[in-house]
């Protein structure tokens, strides 16, 4: 089991940030450099299921440049797990990239399956009776149940508002089963069009929870993996005043959504925000050198 030591509580002050307001990031990417952030906590149950029901091993699922996948790959190895990756999009033609070459380096088989076959839910079940199957992202209840002890890492019942980057839901959804009832949690989507999140939001929610919880779609900054200067410039001096660094798929959006938020009056006065740190450097690797400055 991975330790926690690691993780940190950072509260910092930039630039922009009203005076009347209070924030710290919670650095999950701290955990591991491979198993960063939320990964491991979407990750532990479902490993746990499978070494309890004796599965042959982990079938899961993602895109080329999956945070994911990465992270299965390792935990899986660590684990002594073998784990296969059905992978969206026809097998490249040129060396695989680094998230693909790190996740085959750790032991996993990759099955490169064309869009359409990705969308199948079923696709590569039949050829690996036996095992576990984790969904994209480690969206089940099993994740849910991990990400509900990310707030414990530290004490975080003052904070007020808690925010996290959202992709499939599955760590906010872990958030909202564990947070007070005095506490805001709110989602940024970093898909374009993801108002059905908030189906698979409930879907995890424990019955008669207390939380109150949000998802505004508005910050997704053109869609998954979409990147503009705008955004390569905040993540830059973001970095240059905290010395935190984020990634440009998922916690830069939500740091420059918590930006916009904060300028617009959108928390009152004296209100304490947390943001949750979701991994995912290990993303800004397909970016040239020397477009960030850590």
């Amino acid at each position: 089991m991975l330790s926690y030591d690691q993780i940190t509580l950072d509260s910092f002050r930039t630039s922009w940030l009203p005076a009347s307001l209070n924030a710290a990031m919670l650095r999950l990417d701290k955990i591991h450099p491979e198993i960063s952030g939320n990964k491991w906590f979407k990750l532990k149950y479902n490993i746990a299921a499978a070494k309890t029901n004796g599965c042959s091993g982990i079938l899961t699922y993602g895109g080329a440049y999956s945070n994911h996948i990465a992270a299965t790959a390792l935990a899986c190895k660590e684990a002594g797990l073998p784990c296969t990756g059905v992978i969206r999009g026809e097998e490249h033609q040129r060396q695989l990239n680094h998230t693909l070459q790190t996740a085959a380096n750790n032991g996993m088989q990759l099955l490169f399956v064309s869009r359409e076959k990705y969308r199948d839910h079923k696709t590569g079940q039949t050829l690996f009776p036996g095992y576990h199957i984790v969904p994209e992202g480690g969206h089940n209840a099993a994740g849910a149940k991990g990400c509900e002890e990310i707030l414990s890492v530290f004490p975080t019942t003052a904070y007020t508002h808690i925010l996290c980057a959202t992709g499939t839901g599955t760590t906010l959804a872990g958030l909202i089963n564990s947070a007070q009832p005095h506490q805001q949690v709110t989602g940024i989507p970093v898909l374009k069009g993801a108002q059905y999140l908030e189906k698979e939001v409930a879907a995890l929610l424990h019955p008669g929870g207390t939380s109150h919880w949000q998802l505004l779609y508005e910050h997704h900054g053109g869609g998954y993996a979409k990147k503009s200067p705008a955004l390569i410039d905040f993540i830059n001096s973001f970095y240059n005043e905290t010395g935190i660094p984020t990634d440009f798929i998922y916690t830069g959006k939500l740091v420059m959504a918590f930006r916009e938020l904060a300028q617009q009056g959108y928390f009152p006065a004296n209100s304490k925000v947390l943001l949750i740190h979701t991994g995912g450097l290990q993303g800004n690797l397909s970016l040239p050198p020397g477009v960030l400055s850590f």
